[in-house]
């Protein structure tokens, strides 16, 4: 497998298709977002990264500041940035309450998500993926980011329900500018 990783090498997706750079989700930088189990720019722990690398595929616990006046509700969406794809992959969509400020360890399960949290589906399946890069193709950037939305997602642009849509198909059904926003990136090598 390291093979293959030695051959892409040099193909990533880039930061120029993360959820951050939509311009329906741009808005002011003024959430916080941190994790007790990884800073920002640091090493993801292997017990947050996927079974096929070893890992318990446990999502991070993930805190923030409280979100301004008016947001309806919070949108957390994970994309690996090195990804030997067209767009980043995304790891996680996960629709939560203006009233929570966090979510414990394990709380993006599809199976058991943190009360005030709904998971929708991600690149493959639906909750939290973890860290699973190929061997061999260096570093790989998990960027976890936040968004303060002005209304309640529903359904998409398409008219889809969100538990049956695909995620690019959520975010891009996003509307704003978004109130506030944060993120927090960590990487991960194998």
């Amino acid at each position: 497998m390291a093979i293959i990783g030695t051959i892409l090498k040099n193909r990533r997706a880039g930061s120029a298709h993360l959820a951050w750079n939509l311009p329906a989700l741009a808005g002011p930088e003024t959430l916080e977002l941190t994790s007790k189990d990884f800073s920002d720019e640091g090493t993801i722990p292997l017990a947050q990264a996927g079974k096929r690398a070893g890992g318990e595929n446990i999502s991070p616990e993930l805190a923030w500041t409280a979100p301004p006046a008016g947001t309806q509700q919070l949108l957390l969406v994970i994309e690996d940035v090195d990804a030997p794809t067209a767009k980043p992959f995304v790891h996680c969509v996960a629709l939560i309450d203006p009233s929570v400020t966090g979510v414990p360890a394990g709380g993006l399960s599809a199976a058991a998500p943190a009360d005030g949290v709904r998971v929708l589906r991600s690149g493959m399946g639906r909750g939290y993926l973890g860290p699973e890069p190929i061997k061999g193709h260096g570093p790989h950037r998990y960027v976890f980011q936040l968004f303060a939305m002005p209304g309640v997602l529903t359904t998409t642009a398409g008219g889809s329900p969100l538990d049956e849509a695909k995620a690019r198909a959520v975010i891009a059904s996003a509307t704003g500018p978004v109130l506030a926003r944060g993120s927090l990136a960590g990487t991960y090598e194998r």
